[in-house]
């Protein structure tokens, strides 16, 4: 049948929710989730993401409205203002919008490529990825891949939290270290990916509330557990690096808490601060402040939003390039029903006549191939002027005119044949003399034109 699905898809992410919401929204695996959303009525395409900035889902039904129905659940412990919920267009432009880097919480941050595609091949082991899903998410992800090679979308270091990173790999080696990261935040996640990108061995994650911590510490592929607030000072001691980032109105690092911490590297990225100022005195801590990182990420900065308007325009070039697709395999299915269709009416017609013929002799080769040949123009020239109004018709969104040449000419081909369909292959010299003045739906028996049955006669 003709692809008339239409892609829905919903969002909830660090630009309008807090981490509870996201945490909210993704509280299923994706497999859960695509499995989940299959069993929906109408859906029959699902895909899901969930990282720790972003949970969102896709489905493909023939009505948006029976999209929207099946996404509903997803979002019902989310506030309405957290929420983005997209129609067709929207969810193949925003797909690529974040295979790209540009929805990222870092401008052009690599982790979500590699992301989105882990949870493309889970959503298609879960058996959510059917033809409309297959091109928008291949689509998404070459754009994102041509997002790093042509543009500098990628370079530098623009987030406070992989500046700290940067700045500590300056100031020691970081590979197989351990680091402590306290607060689980937006900043708190960053550094922690961050980290896990500079070849950190393990990772703290400290929080006063410990299932946040450990929503970030499940979200880097590097060694990393979750620990309360009150054990942030003694895994300092066990520390080569400490990033801070909570919003704490106290100091949640004391300077004597870390007195026995040894040489650390301890970068404050709060306001107000977290590490007490007078652990700078302290011989073997080496303390930095917000001040000095913004320095090292404003040339980035800059980069990558010019960067971005190179993106946005790739995007609408991609995005112009994927609905001409999407028409075009419209128009090629409905043609290819039509000719299917054709195919079997002529199929079964020639054998007709040629059982016919064969009952007042058998026919040469040659005859058979001018039947053959005949019957082929025919079809040819019948469904050229056809051919060109479906592809036009594609072309313009008109979607009547398509599904008018389905119900036309669908035969059901995908059924078994019936007998009276199978003449072209069972047809023989078996069949009786005598034939009936009709033939099956219909079709006079002179079919075949009196001056191409001379023809043959004569060959």
């Amino acid at each position: 049948m003709i692809r008339t699905g239409v892609i829905t898809g919903v969002s909830v992410s660090h630009t309008n929710a807090s981490v509870d919401e996201i945490e909210a929204a993704s509280s299923e695996t994706v497999a859960e989730r695509v499995e989940r959303l299959l069993a929906e009525p109408g859906v029959s395409e699902a895909f899901a993401i969930g990282t720790c900035n972003r949970a969102e889902a896709y489905v493909v039904t023939d009505r948006a409205e029976q999209g929207r129905q099946a996404l509903a659940d997803i979002t019902t412990e989310v506030r309405t203002g957290a929420v983005d919920h997209m129609d067709h267009e929207a969810s193949l432009r925003h797909l690529m919008r974040v295979a790209a880097g540009l929805e990222s919480l870092v401008l052009g941050e690599d982790q979500i490529i590699g992301q989105l595609k882990t949870a493309f091949e889970a959503s298609r082991a879960a058996d959510g990825i059917g033809p409309l899903l297959e091109d928008a998410i291949t689509k998404a992800i070459h754009v994102g891949e041509r997002a790093r090679t042509e543009t500098a979308i990628n370079e530098g270091v623009v987030s406070l939290g992989s500046a700290a990173v940067e700045l500590a790999r300056r100031e020691t080696d970081l590979e197989g270290s351990t680091a402590l990261v306290v607060g689980a935040g937006e900043m708190g996640s960053l550094a922690a990916s961050a980290l896990e990108s500079a070849g950190v061995g393990r990772i703290l994650v400290a929080n006063r509330t410990i299932p946040h911590a450990t929503h970030i510490a499940e979200a880097v592929d590097a060694d990393a557990s979750a620990i309360g607030l009150d054990a942030a000072a003694s895994a300092a001691e066990r520390a080569t690096v400490v990033i801070t980032a909570t919003g704490s109105p106290e100091y949640v690092l004391k300077s004597e808490g870390l007195a026995e911490a040894g040489e650390t590297i301890c970068i404050d990225l709060a306001q107000p601060r977290d590490i007490d100022p007078d652990a700078e005195e302290l011989a073997e801590v080496e303390l930095f402040d917000i001040d000095a990182l913004e320095s090292v990420t404003e040339s980035t900065h800059r980069q990558r939003q010019a960067a971005a308007t190179e993106v946005e325009a790739m995007i609408d070039e991609e995005f112009d390039r994927l609905l001409a697709l999407f028409k075009r395999k419209r128009a090629d299915e409905a043609i290819s029903t039509m000719y299917e269709s054709a195919e079997r009416v002529k199929n079964r017609e020639v054998g007709t006549a040629f059982a016919k013929l064969d009952a007042h002799g058998e026919l040469t080769d040659h005859q058979r191939e001018v039947i053959e040949s005949l019957a082929d123009s025919l079809v040819g020239q019948l469904l050229s002027a056809p051919t060109k109004s479906l592809r036009e018709a594609a072309a313009e969104d008109d979607w009547t005119t398509i599904q008018t040449a389905m119900q036309l000419f669908n035969p059901e081909f995908d059924g078994e044949l019936s007998p009276s369909e199978d003449t072209a292959d069972n047809a023989s010299t078996e069949l009786p003399a005598e034939r009936p003045e009709e033939i099956p739906d219909g079709v006079p028996k002179d079919e075949i034109p009196p001056h191409v049955l001379e023809q043959l006669s004569n060959d």
